[in-house]
């Protein structure tokens, strides 16, 4: 698929020059010539699939994608290392209808358009009959998709189902409800799902990895029925104007919307391909594997080690240190006997001297804390540390580096290019999902049973009881928080925590206050002295649950309604 793109690419060029010698263009184009693009002798679709791949192109991606930075560093996860970044503007007020970081609203129609343009010709080609029916049913999937990249940033948008709009049109078009948003995009979540791939059916094959399957259809309308049943929009919208909370949110709760999830995990469980992988890093560098539903692809390169990885390190394995993960998400990881650091228990053995010691195996998965060992030494992010150094150096503020993503390059000297695929929809997800969606309909055993699933693959120890830390006879409510914070670190930078603190309705918790540090001293034994600082203050205001449609858009559509408090 990659080589595909690359493919277009040189395509696009030629057909530039050509068309640039032939004439001037009167009108806009959103591609090439639509003889050239939908030919009826391109009996194989060569140049139809360049087109599709193009619609691919706007699948989201994660790795440091707002201005370089995780979108976890709004999340209380994280903060930048650098000073005055565009993600802080989540976190400290500055953003507003002409200033967001990641408004989306764009990029998705225009992903829409591409997949609508793409359905309403490709019958002109003259291809397999199956394969043009799994690329009709990618191209919905990845319309769907863009809608709820739209619906979880501002709620109901207008939807323009198979139409492509000309200049002539009338664009001024009301927002969907919520509700209407959210149906269409479980019905055509339900409608594409067997005209996709089986991942381990005979017609998905190894360069096949990376276009859409059966499994990404069902994932989708998980996620969206799981933020549906979610406090934020199951009734309990902040808005005080009945209209617009229709708009953001279904208007009253309904305990059935939880059932829903559970149906659809498992409809995914019963496809029987998918299941946790053996080891929690493979997931992140292994290319295909069993847990990963869909993934953005991208080329080998080491770019994440790159902006990520600790900054005393030099040439040839230059760090930027972009990510500074805060003590409040180390803190949030439990012992290896799955028990809270902060547990009263006996059992708990969390020692503050050595506070990284024993712990959830994930953690060291996940950042790089002082004494860990990377490119053949001891990371040092102690007070005057090699990646600590003081000055004006870019670098932690928190004590902590990013490691998530990375291959093991503990006795490398330098990087090598690994698959850094960005993971849309995983197993591990789901099962969370699951979880969560079990645990609120009052079947709370039956959600304890995932949570060990996911803990024992984690490294977690089973215990006695073999219940993986986990309290016996645990209630609905502290079931509620811990698989909250189970969700917080298995799936830690992978775009779920932003979106989860608003949908839970913490964020005001989470981000109004402070965020710690850890500051580490090497003493004169060399031992260390750890101390928790202020790293970073926050603030979160209602209007934040939803993002604010772009003023550009409100100006040049008096039918649009703008989220309430912009």
């Amino acid at each position: 698929m990659k080589k595909n793109i690359y493919m277009l690419l040189f395509f696009l060029q030629a057909i530039a020059l050509y068309s640039g010698c032939k004439r001037i263009e009167t009108e806009p184009r959103d591609w090439i010539d639509a003889e050239l693009v939908w030919d009826d002798k391109d009996k194989n679709g060569t140049v139809a699939g360049f087109f599709l791949n193009s619609v691919y192109s706007y699948i989201p991606r994660g790795f440091n994608r707002i201005g370089g930075d995780y979108l976890d560093a709004a999340s209380g996860d994280a903060i930048p290392s650098r000073n005055n970044q565009t993600v802080e503007y989540y976190t400290n007020g500055r953003i507003s209808v002409l200033n967001n970081p990641d408004p989306y609203w764009g990029e998705s129609y225009s992903g829409v358009r591409a997949a609508n343009i793409f359905l309403a010709n490709i019958d002109q080609v003259p291809m397999a009959a199956v394969t043009k029916r799994y690329w009709k049913a990618e191209a919905r999937f990845i319309r769907s998709l863009m809608y709820f990249e739209l619906l979880k940033r501002y709620g109901g948008v207008p939807l323009v189902g198979d139409r492509i709009f000309s200049i002539n049109d009338n664009l001024e078009l009301p927002r969907g409800s919520f509700a209407e948003c959210v149906n269409y995009i479980v019905t055509e979540c339900d409608a594409v799902k067997d005209s996709l791939r089986l991942e381990s059916g005979a017609n998905y094959g190894a360069s096949d990895w990376g276009r859409i399957p059966k499994g990404a259809a069902i994932a989708l309308k998980n996620r969206v029925q799981l933020y549906s049943a979610s406090p934020l929009f199951n009734g309990g919208g902040f808005e005080g104007n009945a209209a617009v909370k229709a708009l953001t949110g279904y208007p009253s709760y309904d305990a059935n919307r939880w059932q829903l999830v559970i149906n659809s995990a498992e409809e995914l469980m019963a496809l029987n391909y998918y299941g946790l992988q053996a080891s929690f890093q493979n997931v992140f560098t292994v290319n295909k594997n069993s847990e990963v539903i869909l993934s953005k692809q991208t080329y080998a390169n080491f770019e994440i080690e790159t902006n990520n990885a600790p900054v005393g390190y030099g040439t040839p394995a230059i760090s930027y240190g972009r990510t500074s993960p805060t003590a409040d998400l180390v803190n949030a990881f439990p012992m290896n006997t799955g028990i809270a650091i902060n547990s009263t228990s006996p059992a708990s053995g969390y020692d503050p001297a050595q506070p990284y010691a024993n712990r959830d195996p994930r953690l060291a998965l996940t950042v790089f804390y002082n004494g860990y060992t990377w490119l053949n030494r001891a990371v040092q992010t102690y007070e005057g540390g090699l990646d600590k150094p003081g000055g004006n150096v870019v670098q932690t503020k928190t004590g902590y580096y990013l490691r998530k993503f990375m291959a093991n390059f503990a006795t490398n000297t330098t990087y090598s290019n690994q698959a850094h695929n960005f993971i849309l929809f995983r197993y591990a997800e789901v099962l969370l999902n699951y979880a969560e969606a079990l645990n609120e309909v009052g079947r709370t055993t039956e959600a304890v049973t995932q949570i060990i699933a996911i803990r024992r693959r984690a490294g977690i120890q089973a215990g006695t009881n073999s219940a993986y830390g986990i309290p016996a006879g645990i209630s609905q409510e502290e079931m509620r928080t811990l698989i909250q914070n189970e969700r917080r670190i298995e799936l830690a930078f992978e775009e779920h925590r932003f979106w989860d603190i608003r949908r839970w309705k913490t964020a005001p918790v989470v981000l109004n206050g402070n965020l710690s540090g850890t500051r580490i001293t090497k003493n004169t034994d060399n031992s260390f002295s750890y101390a928790t600082i202020v790293a970073a203050t926050t603030v979160f205001t209602n209007k934040l649950y939803h993002m604010p449609i772009p003023y550009s858009e409100i100006t040049k559509n008096v039918n649009l309604v703008q989220n309430e408090g912009w």
